[in-house]
């Protein structure tokens, strides 16, 4: 396990590689952002969304993916009045949500002033597949991942949308695999296919468990289908430099606010991810994967974008990355059927032994972050 001379992530996160230098494939792409022409790809889009303003039936211009989150929230502010299209907000509705993320949702929307379409997927078919996904994976958000893909596909078919607009590529932005496609001309056909369903195939994971009947929005349409309706999904993060604070700040102005009692456990900030209660022991899972997880992505991400020093992110991440996720523990025991018992022997098979200790009875690193 080794971590980045640039930045905290380790070689231990898939899909990521650390060269000769000391520095990994996600400082690396992001240096290679500066020798982009941003404005030539500005026109690029700007021109195609010209040539289909005004024709779709139904008014709708593009389809924006959003959870009232900071970075969706300027998605949708950026389709509308930088690019002049008429969008349509697509959220799929989270299993509990918090109060930041039903208040920034509902701002968002009616501060922009677009319509909002939600997918509400049968509660009892989402839990299920969550419950399996952890006990076989520990991945229990892989359902989640899969109904927002598949769901905003299926409803831009729907009503015919042309565009279909992305944030940013996670492989670019924080190291993974990369689809050619995505490079080449920030396509997100090839979404359905990335890093976040590696570990297991759909149909092995949900194999016995789950009525075929109910899984419409699990099922993403072929890309042939989207292509022979003429629907284009994109990256917006293709067109534009990725900057997480800066949305931040457009999104303050459209009513989005962080978590009002601060960063929750393991967290260096407090305004990402913060609309649902099931993301963060999704999240901690990694840390026992693969030896880091919510701090060492944050503080990563900062860094990249100039806003901290290497050797203040390793601090700020030593202080809090054996944090556990307590606040929403007991949300999810409760939703996944669990006892305590139960979820720390799931846990703890998921524990890489090549990467941890024990010391004086705690687990800690072998390889800690310097």
């Amino acid at each position: 396990m080794r971590y980045c001379k640039k930045c905290v992530l380790p070689s231990t996160k898939p899909g990521l590689t650390i060269a000769e230098d000391g520095v990994c494939s996600a400082c690396k792409s992001v240096q290679a952002k500066k020798n982009i022409d941003w404005r030539r790809r500005y026109v690029l889009l700007k021109e195609f969304c010209e040539s289909i303003k005004g024709k779709n039936e139904y008014g709708y211009d593009c389809l924006v993916p959003i959870s009232g989150g900071k970075d969706s929230t300027y998605q949708l502010y950026c389709m509308k009045f930088v690019y002049g299209l008429n969008p349509l907000a697509v959220t799929i509705d989270a299993h509990i949500k918090t109060p930041e993320g039903i208040q920034n949702l509902n701002k968002s929307v009616s501060s922009l002033g677009v319509d909002l379409i939600r997918v509400n997927v049968r509660p009892n078919t989402l839990a299920k597949i969550r419950r399996e996904a952890f006990l076989k994976i520990g991945n229990p958000n892989y359902g989640e991942h899969r109904v927002v893909f598949s769901a905003v596909a299926r409803t831009a078919l729907s009503y015919n949308i042309p565009l279909v607009v992305w944030g940013e590529d996670i492989g670019v932005e924080f190291g993974g695999n990369v689809s050619k496609s995505s490079i080449d001309s920030g396509s997100a056909e090839d979404l359905i296919n990335n890093d976040l369903f590696r570990e297991i195939a759909f149909d092995d994971l949900i194999e016995g468990q789950v009525d075929e009947n109910t899984l419409f929005f699990y099922d993403h349409p072929e890309k042939s289908l989207l292509a022979e309706n003429n629907i284009k999904s994109i990256y917006l993060g293709f067109y534009q430099w990725w900057d997480g604070f800066k949305h931040l700040q457009v999104a303050k102005n459209f009513g989005f606010k962080g978590r009002l009692a601060g960063p929750l456990s393991g967290n260096i900030i407090n305004y990402d991810n913060i609309d649902e209660r099931l993301c963060e022991v999704h999240n901690w899972l990694k840390m026992l994967k693969f030896g880091f997880w919510r701090p060492h992505d944050e503080a990563s991400y900062l860094i990249v974008n100039n806003y901290i020093t290497r050797e203040e992110a390793v601090e700020r991440v030593n202080k809090v990355k054996y944090d556990f996720p307590f606040e929403y523990f007991n949300d999810f025991l409760e939703y996944h059927q669990l006892n305590e018992y139960q979820f720390w022997e799931v846990a703890e098979r998921y524990r890489n032994k090549d990467l941890w200790k024990k010391i004086n009875g705690n687990w800690r690193l072998i390889y800690e972050l310097m």
